[in-house]
């Protein structure tokens, strides 16, 4: 569990919070093997036994006071008392995690009987577009075989196809067999007869380890449907034009229904590969795609406001379903035309699935992502959970910000608007369904060692913290979650050898307590700001203000938290002074940050942010699903590697086995004057290695397998949580454009292209002027 705070030290007070202008707030990835340092969690058994506060229900932690028969809760105060049996196990306190580490994972009792535990598999469900082309078909049966190697023996696959109908596929007898039923036209229909009546589930879910061969014959079964298969009404428009045919919403809802009927008995975690190949257009959940091209050829409306946000509300109610039934949907689009995954794309993130974007099949990466996906340890069925002690607690609405933009004046800054109003979004961000009853509770049906979420903090009076060491603030993570043990770790936990072969399931909780230090100014906060968590909270938050208010908000909070930032960094450095008797300014504005090394990022980093995708205008060329896509992407990773895919990381090397610099800004001229060769850009979804066209021809290109640049990519590629695209460009015979995209600081952020050497420089000195502006 990493956690990652965007000050080390907390603000005093919401004076001194308001007076920085710094984000204050967390990032979290619970499902990570370590902590933010490295430290892996103590483990210990009997996690029901743990106290807890009969006052927060926070857990009991190092923190607490303890005596003899009761202890203090370290969050809220409130004495507790201790039950005989805790007593007993707080004598030999070396025995017991929560007593060594505040970092503690403990394992759970699970409800059922143990040969429900052990019978319990993990299911996996394919669900295929026929209204696809054969290049689509072929790239998605590579996709399947190569899930079908990473699943582990002992999960249960099962087959299902869709268009004007839905097909399930029996694999387990000599002959691959499908039943279809027909998907009704009607938006408001619903499937003729139960899934369960076409074929019973468990014929449908076949074991892997047996069944292998049989799921590759029914595959290559696939072919797309055409025309003359279609029922004479399927997808038909005015003159008999085909239309369509792609019945995906009902074929979902009809397969978390299917899986959901048996949820708890049959298998433990469900998870459906929706595998698409252009937006729905038949039948329950279909998309009138036609408002792209509307919105886009007019004047009147903002293009980057009116394709974000959905255009029903099929797909999010159907997320709902599918977490009720304990089924995670990831979604694989492979197309270039308008798919309106604004509206699809509740259906994977709110169930714990990803969102994947392929443009062609061509170079597509998507057999490499389902290997990488399904090859990584995973938790199920989770509950996230973070408390605070009672002077702070998780922020603000959306309904704050909103009204801040109301009273603004588009393109002015308010002078008693403080730079932490302006991040008044929402208090959780993540892929995650809340929890309708209870405040601050998430369920996450599936989530990975890379699932990122985040938390933005406001006090909960005016007092703020004391100022006493012995009451800091503190932090309190809690993450129940599953996970599926495969036979050989049940072996070596010493069950009998009845289970060979089997899976079982063990239910954990996993606690961690952080304590931090107060700040009481300004300069004591900034000493302590992590760039990188603070850029997630503001991607963040930029995200919904484009999903609330239009691309143009989302950029115009992202400028004016910049522009106040600078504006309150130079009067805490007293950087700024006035004539006796005037305003006039007589000091420079330090829009370079130059006293403050934490905050000397920013600049750069919010440049960047606003020449991405996420807030690039539309008639710059920015395609609304791609947007969307890159939503879903950032708003899941860890701090690290959203800096890369933010601001990318480029390096240099002399030689393919000697690194000449480790860091370079992303301009032309880091380029030239470096005087290296070889350049290594890791944008988190793109890796280049470029050569310079002044490059000595007898180094070798590409470079060797066995060199230290290798080395370097296969690592990154290693640790990626998607399968980044490699790219070699020798410079002065190769076309240099992928590269140099990338050089943003030459691009001016109004305009489209390499319109200026001075882009960044400009930049920063729209934002000295609007500091000026700012605090006349």
């Amino acid at each position: 569990m990493a956690v990652r705070a965007t000050v080390s030290r907390f603000p005093v007070d919401s004076d001194a919070q308001e007076a920085s202008g710094v984000p204050w707030g967390i990032t979290l990835t619970p499902f990570a093997a370590k902590d933010e340092n490295g430290q892996s969690p103590v483990y210990g058994s009997d996690g029901q036994l743990l106290p807890r506060c009969e006052n927060c229900y926070a857990y009991f932690n190092t923190y607490c006071e303890l005596d003899q028969w009761a202890w203090n809760c370290s969050l809220c105060g409130t004495l507790n008392g201790l039950s005989s049996q805790a007593i007993a196990r707080y004598s030999h306190p070396q025995s017991c995690a929560e007593m060594m580490s505040s970092f503690i994972d403990l394992e759970l009792p699970l409800e059922g009987s143990d040969e429900e535990m052990l019978h319990a598999r993990p299911v996996y469900v394919a669900a295929v577009d026929l209204s696809s082309s054969e290049e689509f078909l072929e790239l998605t049966k590579s996709a399947l075989q190569a899930a079908l190697e990473a699943l582990a023996p002992g999960s249960l696959f099962g087959l299902a196809t869709f268009s004007h109908k839905l097909g399930l596929y029996d694999v387990q007898g000599p002959i691959p067999v499908v039943k279809n039923v027909f998907i009704p036209q009607d938006t408001e229909g619903t499937m003729p007869i139960e899934l369960e009546d076409v074929m019973p589930l468990l014929q449908f879910l076949a074991p892997v380890e047996t069944c292998k061969d049989r799921i590759t014959s029914a595959l290559e079964t696939l072919r797309p449907t055409t025309s003359w298969e279609r029922t004479p009404g399927a997808g038909q428009g005015l003159d008999g034009v085909l239309m369509g045919g792609r019945g995906f919403g009902a074929a979902m809802e009809a397969l978390c229904n299917y899986l959901g009927s048996e949820y708890g008995n049959t298998f433990a975690l469900a998870r459906v590969f929706a595998f698409l190949s252009g937006p729905p257009d038949y039948g329950p959940g279909q998309l009138d795609t036609r408002r792209y091209g509307e919105q886009y050829a007019s004047k009147g409306e903002d293009a980057d406001r009116a394709l974000l946000p959905e255009q029903t509300p099929f797909y999010k109610d159907l997320a709902a379903v599918a977490v009720q039934a304990g089924v995670c949907v990831d979604i694989f689009a492979v197309t270039n035309e308008y798919t309106d995954l604004a509206s699809l794309k509740f259906l994977s993130i709110e169930s714990g699935g990803s969102l994947f974007l392929y443009t062609n099949a061509d170079d597509s990466t998507l057999p490499q992502d389902m290997y990488r996906m399904l090859s990584r340890p995973y938790a199920f069925n989770c509950v996230l959970r973070l408390r605070t002690s009672t002077e702070f607690k998780p922020g603000h609405s959306v309904s704050a910000y909103l009204m801040l933009l109301s009273n603004c004046v588009t393109g002015k800054l308010l002078s008693m608007v403080p730079a932490s109003l302006l991040l008044y979004i929402l208090l959780q961000y993540g892929h995650f369904f809340p929890d309708p009853q209870y405040e601050n509770v998430q369920h996450i049906i599936c989530c990975d060692s890379y699932a990122t979420y985040a938390y933005d903090f406001d006090f909960a009076n005016n007092v703020g913290f004391s100022r006493h060491a012995s009451e800091q603030p503190m932090v309190q993570i809690a993450f129940q979650y599953t996970v599926v043990v495969p036979p050989e770790e049940l072996s070596t936990s010493g069950l009998v050898s009845s289970t060979r072969g089997k899976h079982s399931l063990k239910r954990r909780l996993r606690i961690r307590t952080l304590q931090y230090g107060t700040a009481q100014n300004p300069n004591e906060l900034y000493d302590g700001v992590d760039p990188e968590a603070v850029l997630s909270l503001l991607v963040h938050k930029v995200i919904l203000a484009s999903l609330e208010q239009g691309v143009r908000e989302g950029r115009m909070l992202l400028h004016d938290w910049l522009v106040i930032l600078t504006a309150q960094y130079n009067e805490a450095f007293k950087l700024i002074q006035y004539k006796s008797g005037s305003s006039s300014i007589t000091a420079q504005i330090d829009v370079a940050f130059s006293q403050c090394p934490q905050l000397q990022p920013f600049p750069r980093l919010v440049f960047a942010l606003l020449r991405n995708p996420l807030l690039r205008f539309h008639e710059e060329g920015v395609h609304p699903d791609y947007r969307i896509y890159v939503q879903c992407l950032f708003s899941a990773l860890e701090p690290s590697s959203l800096h890369r895919a933010i601001y990318p990381v480029l390096t240099s090397y002399s030689t393919p086995d000697k690194q000449a610099y480790p860091r370079h800004s992303l301009s032309r001229a880091a380029l030239i004057t470096s005087g290296s060769p070889i350049f290594f850009l890791d944008a988190f979804t793109t890796l280049i290695v470029f050569y310079s066209s002044t490059a000595d021809p007898s180094l070798p290109f590409p470079p060797p397998q066995d060199c230290l640049l290798r080395a370097t990519i296969n690592k990154l590629k290693q640790d990626r949580c998607i399968t980044p695209k490699l790219l070699f460009i020798q410079g002065g015979q190769d076309d240099a454009t992928a590269f140099e995209n990338y050089l943003i600081e030459e691009q001016d952020v109004d305009g489209s292209g390499l319109t200026s050497v001075m882009g960044f420089v400009s930049f920063l000195e729209d934002i000295t002027q609007s500091v000026l502006e700012y605090i006349k």
